[in-house]
């Protein structure tokens, strides 16, 4: 599935729910501040089919090919895409394609944009075949009769938006644009685990430098941007002090990773809590988000790499498993992979080792830094 970190993408249980109106909104918000490109996607499932704007419109009979795609240049007429190029989009385009065709029509789109654009995008049936930065569904008063293309990609929204008729109930301060990505920040809390020794690498990980400041700061501004709360698990206060942000020691020192979860998690804000390692520098946003959105009927949520290898400090776990770790904690247990059997778990599974690249000796932080700077 193509990863674009710098679209957004609008969604709606039905119609006259307010999905243009929103994404209007997002284009005001944010694009005085950057060149923000306007998206409106029209699946077409047959050229015989019926139109999804209406009897009379004539869009998709008049498809050729597989797909089309046309830049709109009126601000002034009531048309969606007319509607977000007087919002202050800078461009928009209208992509039409077949439903077999939309990633052969988005990609070509992508094409013309370029992959880093930032762009406000309108759409349900995209999302099955583009994982954006952000994925936003907007809900009406009455979804019972909603669009089935809604229905069908509501599970992968970030946020459900509630239009009543006039407004939204939605901060856009919520809502954040930084280095062309799009966040939200979610009622969760962030965990950054900084307990470990270090023992492979001779030196502490978490203040190995990247981009000129230590690498722990650099994990801790990636994830400020998604969550309203971001703790560090560790039992040296003073280190991490520039940091401005909770210092969590362990409950009992010397006793592991699954002390460090409990007791971050007994004074977290939240239910829902993203723990990562601080020898993990790059976040993977979309495979974090994807599984804050798994989270939602678990407990916890662990990416498994090839069917078989776990990554237990790079998952999501739910408060209410407090209780089973201090349990298992007081008979002795230490590993944080021993609660799986106890607990509602659902394994996501990757197969790309370096969606989890961790820093273990100074060859891997020599490689990472040397790649980081290039592409900075």
């Amino acid at each position: 599935m193509m990863e674009l970190a710098g679209m957004l993408m609008v969604g709606s249980l039905g119609r006259g729910t307010g999905k243009t109106e929103f994404a209007c909104s997002l284009i005001k918000e944010f694009s005085p501040n950057c060149d923000i490109i306007g998206i409106k996607v029209t699946p077409v499932s047959d050229r015989g089919g019926s139109c999804p704007h209406g009897p009379g419109c004539g869009a998709c009979s008049a498809l050729d090919g597989h797909y089309d795609i046309t830049e709109e240049a009126d601000s002034e007429s009531d048309k969606d895409t007319c509607r977000m190029l007087g919002a202050g989009a800078g461009r928009v385009f209208w992509l039409r394609a077949l439903k077999a065709h939309l990633e052969e029509g988005i990609s070509a789109l992508v094409d013309t944009i370029g992959n880093d654009a930032i762009c406000v995008c309108e759409s349900n049936s995209l999302r099955r075949v583009v994982e954006p930065g952000l994925f936003i569904m907007v809900k009406g008063r009455c979804e019972e009769d909603g669009k089935a293309s809604g229905k069908a990609v509501a599970q992968y929204a970030d946020r459900e938006v509630f239009f009543d008729g006039t407004g939204f109930d939605i901060d856009m301060d919520e809502i954040g644009l930084a280095d062309g990505r799009w966040s939200y920040r979610t009622e969760a809390t962030a965990i950054i685990m900084a307990g470990g020794g270090s023992r492979r690498l001779g030196r502490d990980k978490s203040m190995l430098e990247v981009a000129g400041q230590p690498m722990i700061k650099h994990i801790y501004d990636q994830l400020v941007p998604h969550f309203n709360q971001v703790l560090i698990s560790s039992n040296d206060e003073s280190k991490y002090s520039f940091l401005d942000t909770g210092i969590i020691p362990d409950r009992i020192a010397g006793q592991g990773p699954l002390m460090g979860i409990a007791s971050a998690l007994e004074v977290s804000a939240n239910d829902v809590n993203f723990v990562t390692a601080c020898d993990i520098p790059q976040v993977d946003t979309f495979l974090m988000r994807r599984m804050l959105r798994a989270g939602r009927d678990f407990d916890v949520v662990v990416p498994r790499l090839n069917g078989t290898r776990y990554e237990p400090l790079f998952a999501v776990y739910r408060k209410n498993m407090l209780k089973t770790i201090n349990e298992l904690l007081a008979t002795g247990v230490r590993k944080v992979d021993s609660i799986y059997n106890s607990c509602r778990i659902n394994y996501i599974d990757i197969a790309d080792s370096r969606r989890l690249r961790n820093i273990n000796t100074m060859e891997d932080y020599r490689e990472f830094a040397n790649e980081f700077n290039d592409n900075i």
